[in-house]
């Protein structure tokens, strides 16, 4: 009785009815700000539990927690997400998401924040010529030219010498693993659900990270488990977010907004851990950034262009159809 009441309270059916009025780009811009927000949390949680905790001990109850979330909505289906005909593919995908999250963990742990968080972003840029030798997409000049701009500004936070720092280097390989999850989950989806996806990615992940959170265990405070919890937490509702604001909006819009995040991360390393980058690596940054935004935007006006042309093909093969029916006598010339 209490709970239909609640669902029926008038103040939330108003607000329902003005979430349900915005635009769709205005919807999926609240949710995508909303995802930065929660990686951001998720980030400084990973960073303040990292310094004492063993990363390979926080990634594990990031991988733990990511499961028990989401394991009651995969299993609504009687099992359906439990199947695969393609384990060798989840396998590969998850080593590859499994080692982005281990070395953006890292890099979390021991780099600035917004460093941390400029690398992560050239995974954009990795996806081009993976994509490429994968799946044979078509590689034009302008996205090539914007891949080779968006590597520079790789080069220019990274400063190749000899003192490069460990955990930039492991940042760049986590961005380049992420790209590779990427394109496993384009093969993937196109024989399996989401939830199949979520499912194997988690297992796989929780299996993996198992092994070298026990060679480094040590058991965690009741403060630092319950932050280890709630960043189990941010992450997946953060995904979720992600995930809710491509859905309604469209990437284009959407894009720019993702990238608040190194805005966000900038503001509470800042505050909250006293460090800033530098200048160069902020020159780097806004390069990856702009580069990647153009790759992304230029990829959404290509596949408008796509959808274009084939919703005229279709338009022009139903009015060929449609004058062959009210004229027998060409179909029989025909």
């Amino acid at each position: 009785m209490t709970v239909a009441r609640i669902s029926s309270h008038p103040g939330l059916d108003v607000l329902r009815d003005r979430w349900r009025a915005l635009p769709a780009n205005v919807q999926g811009s609240l949710w995508i700000l909303s995802s930065a927000i929660l990686f951001t949390a998720m980030s400084t949680l990973v960073k303040l539990l990292g310094t004492r905790l063993d990363p390979f001990v926080v990634i594990f109850f990031r991988a733990l927690t990511g499961l028990l979330f989401v394991l009651p909505f995969m299993t609504r289906g009687m099992g359906g997400a439990f199947h695969t005909r393609r384990p060798a593919m989840h396998l590969i995908r998850g080593i590859f998401g499994t080692t982005g999250m281990m070395c953006g963990f890292y890099a979390v742990i021991y780099l600035p924040l917004a460093t941390a968080s400029a690398i992560s972003f050239s995974r954009s840029l990795f996806l081009v010529p993976m994509a490429v030798i994968v799946i044979r997409e078509a590689l034009g000049v302008r996205r090539t030219l914007a891949t080779v701009i968006g590597f520079c500004g790789v080069l220019i936070v990274l400063r190749p010498s000899a003192e490069v720092e460990l955990a930039a280097l492991v940042a760049t390989l986590g961005a380049l693993a992420v790209a590779g999850a990427a394109i496993c989950v384009k093969l993937l989806s196109r024989t399996e659900s989401p939830q199949t996806l979520l499912f194997y990615s988690s297992v796989i992940g929780l299996t993996a990270t198992s092994i070298p959170a026990f060679l480094a265990w040590s058991w965690p405070t009741p403060m630092e488990f319950f932050g280890l919890i709630t960043m189990g937490a941010f992450g997946v509702t953060a995904q979720t977010c992600f995930i809710k604001a491509y859905s309604v909006g469209e990437v284009s819009a959407l894009a720019p907004l993702d990238y608040t995040r190194l805005l966000f991360a900038a503001v509470v390393g800042y505050f909250l851990f006293g460090n800033m980058p530098d200048v160069w690596t902020w020159v780097g940054a806004l390069v990856i950034v702009g580069s990647s935004l153009y790759i992304t935007m230029r990829e959404a006006k290509l596949a408008r262009s796509r959808a274009a042309e084939r919703q005229k093909s279709q338009f022009s093969q139903s009015l060929k159809a449609t004058a062959l029916e009210n004229d027998p006598g060409k179909m029989k010339k025909s």
